[in-house]
Order: C-alpha cells, then structure tokens, then sequence
C-alpha cells in the first residue's frame, strides 16, 4: 500500500493570501497534483490545513484535497479550529490500512502551541494497541522526539515521555508521522521490544531551516510530501519528494 503524507498547508480564507515564501493555496494545488501523479492508495494531511482558522480555509483544503484519486484524511494541528475542521470532513481515529493498522491522535492542546495527549488520550491508545497486534502507524501532528532545531523542540509534545511509555508495551508500532516541523526528517526511538521510526516531511507553504536555534525559513527548499509504501510483515519504504513551484 501507498500512503502519501502531506502537511502544515497553513491556509487563509483568501487564496490569494501570502505566507512567508509564496502562495500556500497555490503551493497546496502543486502538491497534489504532484501528489496524485504518484498513484497513492490513501493520503494523509498530518495538521496545521488553516492558518486564520476560517471556515474559508477548510473549504478550500477540502475542494484541493478532493481532487486526489483516492481516500484522504486529515488531523488536526496547533494552529487548526477543530470544530471548523470536523463540520468540514469528519477527524477520523483509525484509518484503513491493508495489512498496517493506521491510528490518528490529536495532540493540540487548545490555545498553545506546544502539543499534548493528556492522561486519558494515552490510556485510551494503551487500550486500543492492546486490541490489535497487526503492524502500526501512529499519526500526530506534534513530534513525540527532538528534531535538532532548537526553537521547535521547545514547541514538541510536552508529554512524549508518557506517549513512549504506553508504546514500550506493544512492539507493532513501527513507526510515527508527524507533521509541525515543516521539513523532512527522521529519527528513531530506541525501546525494551527494539526501535520505532519517526518521520515528518516537508511543509506544502513554507520550509523551516533544519538545525536552527531560533526560528528561520529556509529560502532555499521547496514544498514537497513523504511517500511511505507499507509492505507485508511491519516493512516499509519511505522517501520525500520535493515540488516545484
């Protein structure tokens, strides 16, 4: 199976609305079409789809996101309204993933931007991995690890220590997309049963300086989205493309 991720679209009401580097409704339409001519089975859109938190701005991620030819989903990130969200596409907590299990979890902690599960969101993930031992992915739009620029691991899930507690208990989860850092990277957890994989990917507006200690925009990288093919067995495959613009 092809999954496709894509993230942090950061959209206004107004499609003609600038960010930092350009034009993200414009940016968001060139990735997916780049996106659909990579034949996915399913699309994942890991958070931050609004930046002005409208109604306009879901509306519009649902018109470009409809245009895939294949199933799509999406969670929410810091910056996202998750009423708006919902009443626009249902938040879904699973995902059908062919031989992989695919979880959804929804890290925003409401008027923050850092990240957080909360007790019973982390007792309630304990429950549903004990139902199920097929191989996982776990989706979220906070990074559960530091990624090396400073500024964003200040901005991570503050309680990641819980979120790994609760997987060292089940090795089927392989790994972990996330969303918020708006560029490509990988890392890996070491627990008691063996490893587990956390990967983001580029943003489709703006490009974050990997290794920075404050905030900066890297002016030299283009919008882009990860390609993970799940194989049979908990093995995968997974690489980023970048979109030109």
């Amino acid at each position: 199976m092809r999954l496709i991720q894509i993230s942090d679209c950061h959209l206004y009401a107004d499609p003609m609305a600038r960010s930092r580097r350009g034009l993200p409704a414009h940016q968001l339409e060139a990735v997916v079409k780049a996106v659909d001519a990579d034949r996915p089975d399913l699309v994942l859109v890991t958070g931050d789809i609004s930046q002005d938190e409208s109604e306009a701005a879901y509306r519009l991620a649902t018109e470009r996101l409809s245009e895939l030819d294949c199933p799509w989903f999406w969670i929410p990130g810091n910056h996202d309204d998750v009423a708006l969200m919902g009443a626009e596409r249902d938040i879904l907590p699973e995902v059908e993933a062919g031989h992989w299990r695919l979880l959804q979890l929804d890290t925003q902690l409401v008027g923050e931007t850092t990240g957080q599960l909360g007790e019973e969101a982390l007792a309630a993930l304990g429950a549903r991995l004990a139902e199920d031992d097929r191989p996982t992915l776990i989706a979220m739009h906070h990074p559960p690890l530091a990624v090396g620029s400073a500024w964003i691991d200040a901005l991570g899930l503050v309680d990641a220590d819980g979120f790994w507690e609760v997987l060292d208990g089940y090795p089927q989860v392989k790994m972990v997309l996330c969303g918020h850092v708006h560029q490509a990277f990988h890392g890996v957890m070491s627990l008691a049963h063996g490893r587990v994989d956390v990967y983001a990917c580029p943003s489709t507006s703006d490009q974050f300086l990997p290794g920075s200690e404050d905030f900066a925009v890297d002016e030299a990288s283009r919008p882009g989205y990860r390609v993970v093919e799940l194989k049979r067995e908990g093995e995968w495959q997974t690489w980023v493309e970048r979109v030109d613009i």
